[in-house]
């Protein structure tokens, strides 16, 4: 894969963002599960993954998972990586094929809205499997937590980072492409 040099400084400035944004905005929302912590870290993912295709969204999910889980998010561990990579590459792999061929804003609704489901559905099967090593717990006690806190954690999550990726995207995009085309005319 060909990557120009003003690409790679976008990625490479939308990593920063995410690891900033995850250093200076997270918290829990369901009190009964604190471990889930809501953070906006995904929006210049997002953005990335609708700028420059599905690939490149999971080149910079992999990046941010394992920059951010060795900085600002170290207390998840190795588990705390597997589980960002997991959460966002789901969203990013399956909004960033239905974007990537045709780019309209109705097929960014689409697009975003299945990228939301796939996580959702692809975080129960990773909490089943990893919240109990993580936890110390049985996995009967992470099953229990699913309806209560896992499945709308991930829903609201996903939901409003999808939605402020949509309301920003088409501002950085013309900014992405009015610099790319500035540079190279």
């Amino acid at each position: 894969m060909k990557i120009s040099t003003r690409k790679l400084v976008v990625l490479a400035m939308l990593t920063a963002l995410a690891v900033v944004l995850v250093a200076l905005v997270h918290f829990p929302i369901f009190p009964v599960a604190p471990f889930l912590e809501y953070d906006p870290a995904d929006i210049p993912i997002f953005v990335g993954t609708f700028l420059f295709g599905p690939y490149a969204g999971l080149v910079l999910t992999a990046v941010v998972s394992v920059i951010q889980g060795v900085t600002v998010s170290a207390s998840g561990q190795w588990i705390g990586i597997l589980m960002h990579f997991f959460a966002t590459g789901s969203f990013v792999v399956t909004a960033g094929f239905i974007y990537k061929n045709k780019k309209t804003k109705t097929r960014a609704i689409i697009a975003l809205i299945c990228g939301v489901l796939a996580m959702t559905v692809s975080m129960v099967l990773w909490n089943a499997l990893f919240t109990p090593i993580y936890m110390g717990v049985p996995r009967s006690a992470v099953m229990d937590l699913m309806l209560p806190a896992i499945i709308p954690f991930n829903l609201i999550k996903a939901g409003v980072n999808a939605i402020v990726a949509f309301i920003v995207y088409k501002a950085v995009s013309r900014l992405v492409k009015g610099r790319f085309l500035a540079q190279e005319g």
